[in-house]
């Protein structure tokens, strides 16, 4: 009876969230490193990011990435497509390195907004969030509707606080799938920080134009089959290394989700995308808008802030 009131709250709490998205913390950051539940790096001049290109919330990442320089020799192990040479075309795995590294950062707080469109419907979700490292995050909401809903991913966990049952859930199992508060983003995109060259085996197909930009178009093809996206392409722009678009593919070749970038922020080293959009193509008539503001990277957390304890004050 107990588990039935559980489940039952449980269900009650993302229906009333429906609207809200908890992309809270990582910005393509968010997807490239977020989805499938991933990861993020440092600079697009250092070398190169994710998500919501990879994944949430943004969620932070580990500096512990090696570079594209670190990585060794153009060409290298893992890699397909041409190589840095006379002709100065980067490899493919140079190319995904520069993407890992200008989202990577020790630790990260924002304000955050998230614009919701779906089936002729619009809800705004305004939050603030944390994070450090690659395994914790924290992202409270602010909106009157949700005020006081809680979000916190500690140690690959993601638990949340509900003001209406003042108790702490853990979400986990089928769950994760579920659309993150209405928005076109799962619960399972936020999870994980592994950044793309340690999941995916690039090849670089060319270089196309995308909103009159130069771009180098990479495939990746997933490493392991546990990935929620086995295939995903990518337009890199030449010039800054910022993933400008982004297509999450089944294995069949399905186009399961799109991100765009619609803004960065020069911020350090970084090209920093501050404002982007994702839709989930199996949702109808739906994307979410996701804006940062206020972005501090590299500065000290207090470990109190990643805590359960936290989550109930």
């Amino acid at each position: 009876m107990r588990d039935r009131k559980k489940r039952a709250v449980v269900r009650k709490l993302i229906t009333r969230l429906v609207a809200v998205g908890l992309v809270a913390l990582v910005p393509i950051a968010f997807l490239i490193a977020q989805e499938s539940t991933a990861g993020r790096e440092p600079s697009a001049r250092d070398t190169g990011v994710p998500s919501a290109a990879g994944g949430g919330v943004p969620l932070a990442k580990d500096r512990s990435a090696p570079s594209a320089t670190e990585r060794g020799s153009p060409g290298g192990a893992g890699s397909s497509g041409p190589s840095a040479n006379d002709r100065g075309t980067p490899s493919a795995a140079e190319l995904l390195a520069r993407v890992d590294a200008n989202e990577v950062y020790n630790s990260i707080t924002y304000e955050g907004e998230m614009i919701i469109e779906h089936q002729g419907k619009r809800f705004v979700k305004v939050f603030r969030a944390a994070g450090r490292g690659n395994t914790d995050s924290y992202v409270e909401f602010l909106n009157p509707e949700d005020r006081g809903t809680k979000y916190l991913k500690k140690e690959g966990r993601l638990y949340v606080y509900s003001p209406d049952t003042e108790s702490v859930m853990l979400i986990s199992g089928h769950l994760l799938k579920e659309s993150m508060m209405g928005s076109d983003l799962s619960y399972e995109d936020t999870i994980d920080n592994e950044t793309l060259s340690a999941r995916y085996t690039p090849t670089l197909l060319g270089r196309e134009q995308v909103e009159g930009r130069d771009c180098w178009v990479l495939e990746l093809a997933a490493k392991k089959r546990t990935e929620s996206y086995p295939k995903r392409k990518l337009w890199i722009d030449v010039r800054t290394g910022e993933v400008r678009s982004m297509e999450m593919l089944a294995l069949s070749g399905v186009k399961l989700k799109e991100y765009r970038l619609i803004r960065s922020e020069r911020i350090g080293s970084r090209d920093f995308p501050v404002e982007f959009q994702m839709r989930d193509l199996l949702r109808k008539d739906s994307r979410t808008i996701f804006r940062m503001r206020n972005v501090v990277l590299d500065a000290p957390i207090p470990d109190s802030v990643f805590s359960l304890r936290n989550l109930r004050r």
